[in-house]
């Protein structure tokens, strides 16, 4: 059946046999990870949220492609209410993560899991070194990388903002390299920008995408503004008081900040300079 797409407020609409769905983000440039090509520019977690329902509302509003799942934390067995009754397989790509596991063996196990039974063999690898900041253990995640990509994972490591362990996953063979912008569910904003700043000059072999710590849609905006190539939100969203609301803002935050990106900004001066030109006017 011939599809017919119209421009609605910077997105494509795209009529279908299912009505009216949002092609979110496809005049741009797709998020390519691993050779895997992603529409949308944000991806978001499933955690925190009050129940199922409103899980799948919150990432049907965010226009998310790519969608986390913690595997310590999902009912595999599906002999009760699962997670993954609530989220469509055929419409989002599922990434695994090893949220919960404090050494790079837990990670790997949980990894392992995953594949076995069936969800991906994606995994966003999380080892976790210090409880109270929940800061990553770099060199447990290093470790993890390095055995997880040698059995065929796509690894996407949540790592902090050093710049030399950055090197060393992507070196290991990490597809992605995904620093905080701030400890995991504390919605402070980026506290880090000039090593932001440093990381996206320096890695251009993987996409960067920001993990923890945004709070509002000003933050996400701005690091894609930064030139992040994603975003991913769990917190900033399920601990929103209107979720679903929240993730829609989201969805246009991570579009506004691209694009404002893409566009390259105005220099910047110390003194101003008229906006309408001082020439030719009657004295």
């Amino acid at each position: 059946m011939a599809r017919a797409f119209h421009v609605v407020a910077g997105l494509f609409i795209r009529g279908s046999h299912r009505g009216v769905e949002r092609a979110y983000n496809s005049f741009m440039e797709p998020l390519v990870i691993a050779g895997k090509a992603f529409q949308s520019r944000l991806i978001v977690g499933t955690g925190k949220y009050k129940d199922g329902a409103e899980t799948q509302a919150a990432i049907e509003a965010s226009g998310a492609e790519m969608v986390t799942v913690a595997v310590r934390r999902l009912n595999l067995d599906r002999t009760r209410e699962s997670l993954l009754d609530y989220i469509d397989p055929e419409r989002y790509f599922l990434l695994p993560n090893t949220a919960g596991c404090y050494t790079a063996d837990e990670a790997i196990r949980a990894a392992r899991l995953a594949r076995e039974v069936g969800l991906s063999d994606w995994v966003k690898i999380e080892v976790i070194g210090d409880q109270a900041t929940l800061y990553p253990d770099v060199q447990a995640t290093l470790e993890a990388t390095r055995v997880l990509v040698k059995e065929g994972f796509t690894v996407l490591p949540y790592t902090s903002d050093d710049i030399v362990f950055a090197r060393r996953l992507i070196d290991a063979g990490a597809a992605a390299v995904m620093p905080l912008g701030a400890p995991i569910g504390s919605g402070m904003g980026l506290q880090n920008l000039a090593t932001l700043r440093i990381l996206r000059e320096m890695i251009t072999e993987v996409p960067l995408i920001v993990d923890a710590g945004v709070g509002m849609a000003s933050d996400v905006c701005l690091a894609m503004d930064m030139g992040a190539d994603a975003v991913l939100i769990n917190s900033a969203i399920a601990h929103a008081a209107k979720p679903v609301l929240m993730a829609e803002a989201m969805q246009h935050a991570v579009l506004a900040g691209r694009q404002s990106y893409l566009s390259g900004r105005m220099p910047r001066k110390l003194y101003a300079t008229a906006s309408s030109p001082l020439e030719g006017l009657s004295k």
